[in-house]
């Protein structure tokens, strides 16, 4: 920056990480449709589904809750690169096997769990950049949240339209060799945008490489997150949430789309709808939402996102009705996201957002892996509409948390500084060694709910 005016050279990594986790989502929304609708018109079951889910997920937590201190020493961009070539070519191997006849269901298994082990440190590491990066270009921390989820919401919305379409005219095989090649794209976008800047590069620690170190730096992130009740209660709450939402995405909706709706055109559809109701729901936060007490939003917003869904996709057999209820429950759920990622971007210091935010994510995600083997489960054992007003339930007790607890009152309170740091929320000190939640990680995935 210069006498106030910002150079046009230092908005270009900002620039390309936007635009290498917009692709890369667009990507992911084609995985979480095309697969699904890959093991349905394979195998028929819907068990399967949800045991596929399972491999998928588990390693995403294993990856989270390890990988925070390894982001750091390894470097953002070598990961951000490393992790999406991975994905793409454990995700190009599925209808390349198929093609060729040798995919059995073990290997399905295997390569979505390779998919699931590398993904999170990559989008962990962008997101982590951009607090970094927003300064580089000279705008707001908060403009740059709103930029970061907006993009993804918007890039979901025409990857799931986009899958929805293919698969009914090229089937579900060109849907995930697509998917593999915006993971190559994302990959060198990331390899040429942010090449020599100082936030993306490994950081050179005092203390040598050991096991020993390794613990304590995860235990620095764990200890940060267990020491700030608001965080921890986000967590809480959101894993409840993540866990139903990938039932919903892996199992439920793609079994009510094929039994009881158009098939894999309204899968997409109705995915898209809820995308574009989020891109809807962050840009008029980002408008007027700011106006408004954080807590009193949220709460209202966490309640209509979720259980709504799954009670009109259990009472009704007609692709309208869902589709309504999407774009409402999208447009709740867009507001949740700028919210918790201003609070965690302003609440976490640079040294710990690695640690931090994986610690995040492995909390927020644990219940994934459970969720969508669950849900595949009760369709067998309960039916669609069993399973679909049990995990609704389960949805709605979660998000009633903010309304009953206490420790989410901080989420009003303006950040204050921290000693020997940059600015922090109010409470107790987080960690002994002090001188965070929603994408993905953000803290994870920020946290955020996977469905949203």
């Amino acid at each position: 920056m210069n006498g106030g005016r910002t150079n046009k050279q230092d908005r270009v990594p900002l620039t390309a990480v936007l635009a290498a986790n917009s692709i890369s989502t667009a990507g992911t929304s084609l995985t979480l449709i095309g697969v699904p609708w890959f093991v349905l018109e394979t195998t028929g079951s819907a068990g399967r589904a949800g045991v596929v889910a399972f491999c998928a997920t588990l390693p995403i937590v294993v990856s989270a809750l390890i990988g925070g201190p390894l982001i750091d020493r390894t470097g953002r961009r070598r990961v951000s690169v490393a992790s999406d070539l991975a994905c793409g070519l454990a995700v190009a191997a599925v209808p390349l096997l198929h093609y060729a006849d040798a995919l059995a269901f073990w290997m399905l298994c295997a390569l979505m769990a390779v998919n699931g082990l590398v993904h999170t440190p990559g989008s962990t590491a962008r997101y982590v950049l951009v607090p970094d990066l927003a300064a580089r270009a000279g705008i707001t921390l908060a403009r740059a949240a709103s930029l970061f989820d907006a993009a993804s919401r918007g890039a979901r919305m025409v990857g799931a339209a986009l899958a929805g379409v293919l698969i009914a005219l090229v089937g579900a095989e060109t849907v995930l060799l697509l998917d593999a090649a915006t993971f190559l794209t994302s990959a060198a976008l990331i390899a040429a945008g942010v090449r020599g800047v100082r936030a993306a590069e490994p950081v050179k620690a005092a203390a040598s490489v050991s096991l020993r170190t390794y613990r304590r730096e995860l235990r620095e992130g764990y200890a940060y997150l267990l020491g700030n009740r608001l965080l921890l209660g986000v967590v809480v709450m959101v894993l409840f949430m993540n866990g139903t939402d990938q039932g919903w995405n892996a199992v439920l909706l793609p079994v009510h789309a094929s039994a009881e709706l158009g098939g894999a055109r309204d899968l997409g559809l109705l995915t898209a709808l809820f995308g574009a109701g989020g891109l809807t729901g962050a840009l008029l936060y980002g408008a007027v939402g700011h106006r408004y007490s954080r807590r009193t939003v949220f709460s209202v917003c966490v309640v209509l996102c979720g259980a709504p869904r799954f009670l009109v996709a259990a009472l009704t057999g007609t692709t309208l009705p869902l589709a309504v209820t999407m774009v409402l429950s999208g447009v709740a759920g867009g507001v949740l996201n700028p919210i918790l990622t201003t609070v965690i971007y302003r609440s976490v210091p640079d040294e710990l957002r690695s640690r931090v935010s994986g610690a995040i994510t492995a909390g927020c995600e644990l219940a994934m892996p459970v969720g969508g083997l669950a849900a595949g489960l009760l369709v067998e054992s309960a039916g669609a509409s069993g399973a679909l007003l049990a995990m609704g339930g389960v949805y709605l007790l979660a998000t009633l948390s903010p309304l009953v607890f206490p420790a989410w009152r901080a989420m009003d309170d303006e950040p204050a500084a921290a000693p020997g740091g940059p600015p922090g929320l109010a409470g107790p000190p987080v960690s002994s060694s002090e001188p965070c939640p929603r994408d993905q990680a953000p803290a994870a995935r920020r946290p955020r709910p996977s469905g949203s």
